[in-house]
């Protein structure tokens, strides 16, 4: 074994998901990310924190197990095919006891179940769990062990770590498995993803062929791109008509309209529907997020048109498929085009790409009736369509007893292993209000509540208080000697100045003076500094400059430890004393100052550990309440049951986005984004150029932005009813001068206004504009620039 603490040469900075590069690959000047050119025999695998994955090794083949964010224990099962703990094949003696191991596999989650019984088949004594420990407790970010297998074998490869409280700064993290074959498997040989349940049955679709199959009502169907990038046609039958003779499949045009999408996604809006408008599947899982309802499954028409008559089509291998059933032929399928990449781009033209999915990626589907099923492996090799190499999908059907839960696919990074949508500490309550919810990076939050909806949310925001689940926020624990000097340098607040318990809004910006992300850095100590932000990358960005500027400083993802419950409203204060105890060296809530911090309990000095910020994100005073997940359900019950007396009510999604234009604060993707400098954005305060004086990454560029402005956000009045929207166009006759970044109708000024990114020459308080609608020109709403915030422009209700 050799252990490093570079590993430039072996390990890209970023995490990238477990997958096989196709045996015919891009060129090496394509870059593409998750991916990437690195030849057909390495493999990358995610092992989750607090989790373990299982892979087969063949004899010759080496493994490198890395620790990219440091400070994160490794542990290794080595087994015989045979399920015999075997060390010797890595060339190691004995074997430690895996404590951390075996934590992970007495949990209750079902991760944790699916693993025990992967394991299980495999022959493993669950019982006499004996490996390698690696890594200690202060191992530098980027930390590795390699190995070489002398024989084919099997490997379990676990993260362990403990809860961490919020008061606590030790999140475990994940590790990244990185396995190069001495032998690369065939293309269609790769391994298919571990199942999700036992499956009743499984079906091998060959690359240009289709397969028909019978479901019943309740069962899940799972369509797995074996080799990534590879279309499969979807069609489904009610079976109780088709037995009278009566064709009922999936038709996509009443699909589309009753979903209101392009194409149905887990959530509110899952289904496939047929011509009667009678639901027939239901998507449930989604790990590539991107289909086609557009197009017909390809024709023999479609390659005779190009030149190749004669050509394997979908729609002509759906006729043979279906044929045992009765069912006509057609010239043309129309089908769920599982994993095919089409867009209508702004000339009215349907283009494809290749697909986005990865090997091992899915759609899982549960059957809402009986259905006769067909599925094709496209054998389209003249296009994009299939990456111009066409390989097989693979079917998985399991039984109705089982429940999965609803999820998309999230990645930190385009270059990072696929997460499926989680569900906060506080869904259990949240649940149980609203079936409203939206995907928000990666987790579900609800948008609106039930017998509530975003206005009645938003008055009680404004008139007594609101509680908001905003656990999708992303954190980040800076840590070490150097924390301080590292978050000066890639901040452009001055964090010198910072005290403990104080916390500070920053931007965060590359060398070109555009926005990476805003968040608050909240310092828990000298050495001791929290990062919340909207965007992973911040993480490994911060991660990155560390590693470039030499300094001993460790940044740990928090995200999945630390869950937030936002509690805003004028009452809010009267609420959180009735409930927070603060030890005597902590601000209690009376005394907790704007932008301040206190390491709290719930109830008395034996209480659940809580941190209480006072901070927030609609204008008025407000708290937000940090804690592990696990004690997420405890805090919420409380807050409710303090705030009864006070009117305290839920908060959505799309109430709150109303609160945070009138307060005039900014969003990702809306008031910035790379192109975006602070400036531009309307967060210039967070620049100070004159009182620090010390470099930081982007100053010289922002010195510059700052002398020569060219765009400014400014604040608008639209005249009428009708409300702007983001994206749209800000005219001055016919000249665009500017765009609407996010726009809303103001319950409680009862006008229009809108945030919108104006030339400079347009941004004195005043000037008329007119936003532009339809094409930009056949319809104008007049608008004035006003100044902004619209709500308390002082800030004197959050500053109360």
């Amino acid at each position: 074994m050799s252990v490093a603490t570079d590993m430039t040469s072996l390990l890209s900075p970023s995490l990238l998901p477990a997958e096989r590069e196709r045996r015919f690959y891009e060129p090496k000047a394509i870059r593409m990310p998750g991916l990437a050119n690195r030849g057909p025999r390495v493999e990358r695998y995610r092992v989750p924190a607090t989790g373990a994955i299982v892979v087969a090794f063949e004899a010759g083949d080496q493994i490198v197990l890395s620790d990219p964010e440091g400070l994160q224990p490794g542990e290794l099962l080595v087994l015989s095919r045979a399920g015999q703990a075997a060390p010797g094949l890595f060339g190691q003696g004995g074997g430690q006891d895996l404590l951390g191991l075996a934590a992970i596999l007495a949990a209750r989650e079902e991760s944790a179940r699916r693993l025990r019984d992967g394991l299980v088949r495999r022959g493993v004594d669950l019982a006499r769990l004996k490996g390698l420990r690696l890594f200690g407790n202060d191992s530098p970010p980027g930390t590795a062990a390699a190995f070489e297998a002398s024989d084919a074998g099997i490997l379990v490869a676990a993260a362990p770590g403990q809860d961490m409280m919020a008061d606590e700064q030790s999140p475990p993290t994940d590790l990244l498995l990185t396995l190069t074959r001495a032998r690369p498997l065939p293309i269609n040989d790769l391994p298919l993803p571990e199942p999700l349940a036992e499956p009743l049955r499984e079906l091998r679709v060959h690359s240009a062929t289709a397969e028909s199959y019978e479901i019943k009502a309740g069962e899940y169907i799972q369509i797995i791109d074996v080799a990534g990038r590879q279309c499969s046609d979807f069609q489904a039958f009610n079976l109780r008509p088709l037995e009278s003779g009566l064709e009922r499949p999936v038709d996509d045009t009443v699909t589309r309209t009753l979903m209101g999408a392009a194409y149905p996604g887990p959530g509110l809006f899952s289904k496939l529907y047929d011509l009667d408008m009678q639901p027939l599947v239901e998507l449930v899982q989604d790990t590539c997020g991107r289909h086609d309802t557009f197009g017909l499954a390809c024709t023999a028409k479609y390659y005779e048109d190009m030149g190749y008559p004669g050509h394997a089509n979908c729609s002509d291998n759906f006729n043979g498929a279906l044929e045992p059933f009765g069912i006509a032929p057609r010239a043309g399928w129309q089908a769920m085009n599982f994993f095919y990449n089409t867009r209508v781009d702004e000339h009215n033209v349907l283009y494809l790409d290749e697909p986005w999915s990865r090997p091992g990626d899915y759609v899982l589907m549960r059957a809402l009736t009986d259905l006769v099923c067909v599925s094709s492996a496209c054998p389209d090799d003249t296009s994009a369509a299939n990456a111009w190499h066409p390989t097989d999908i693979h079917v998985r059907v399991y039984g109705p007893e089982r429940t999965f839960s609803k999820a998309v696919a999230y990645r930190m990074t385009a270059d990072a292993p696929t997460e499926l949508t989680k569900e906060t500490g506080f869904h259990p309550r949240t649940s149980s209000l609203t079936r409203d919810f939206v995907e928000y990076r990666g987790y579900w939050l609800p948008n609106s509540y039930t017998n509530l909806g975003p206005i009645d949310e938003y008055y009680a925001c404004r008139e007594a208080c609101i509680a908001m689940d905003l656990s999708a926020l992303r954190k980040f624990e800076v840590l070490g000697p150097d924390a301080e000097e590292l978050l000066q340098r890639c901040l452009t607040r001055n964090v010198r100045k910072l005290a403990v318990g104080q916390v500070v809004y920053s931007a965060m910006c590359y060398e070109t003076g555009g926005m990476i992300d805003d968040g608050t850095l909240l310092r828990l100590g000298d050495n001791n500094f929290r990062w919340i932000g909207g965007d992973d990358y911040g993480g490994i960005w911060l991660r990155a400059q560390a590693e470039k500027l030499g300094l001993r400083a460790w940044v740990k993802s928090s995200t999945d430890q630390m869950h937030n419950l936002s509690v805003q409203g004028p009452k809010s204060r009267e609420i959180l004393k009735n409930f927070v105890w603060t030890p005597p060296t902590q601000p209690n809530m009376d005394e907790l100052g704007w932008f301040r911090l206190s390491v709290a309990r719930i109830g008395d000095h034996n209480g659940t550990p809580i941190v209480v910020s006072r901070t927030g994100y609609t204008g008025e005073l407000g708290y937000e309440i940090w804690c592990h997940p696990k004690h997420a359900v405890q805090v919420w019950d409380t807050l409710f049951e303090a705030g009864a007396p006070h009117g305290i009510q839920p908060l959505g999604l799309a109430g709150l986005d109303i609160l945070r234009i009138e307060a005039g604060l900014i969003f990702a993707g809306y008031e910035f984004c790379d192109q975006t400098d602070p400036y531009e954005a309307g967060v210039g305060f967070t620049v100070p150029l004159k009182s620090k004086e010390e470099d930081f990454i982007g100053r010289e560029a922002l010195v510059e932005r700052k002398a020569h402005p060219q765009r400014k956000l400014v604040g608008l009045e639209l005249e009428g009813q009708e409300p702007g929207a983001h994206g749209d166009c800000v005219h001055v006759g016919r000249a665009q001068v500017g765009v609407v970044t996010s726009a809303t109708r103001s319950p409680i000024l009862q006008k229009n206004i809108a945030l919108a990114r104006l030339d400079i020459r347009y941004t004195d308080e005043g000037t008329e504009v007119e936003v532009g609608k339809l094409d930009g020109h056949q319809k104008r709403i007049p608008a004035r620039v006003v100044p902004f915030p619209f709500y308390d422009p002082k800030k004197e209700r959050v500053r109360a």
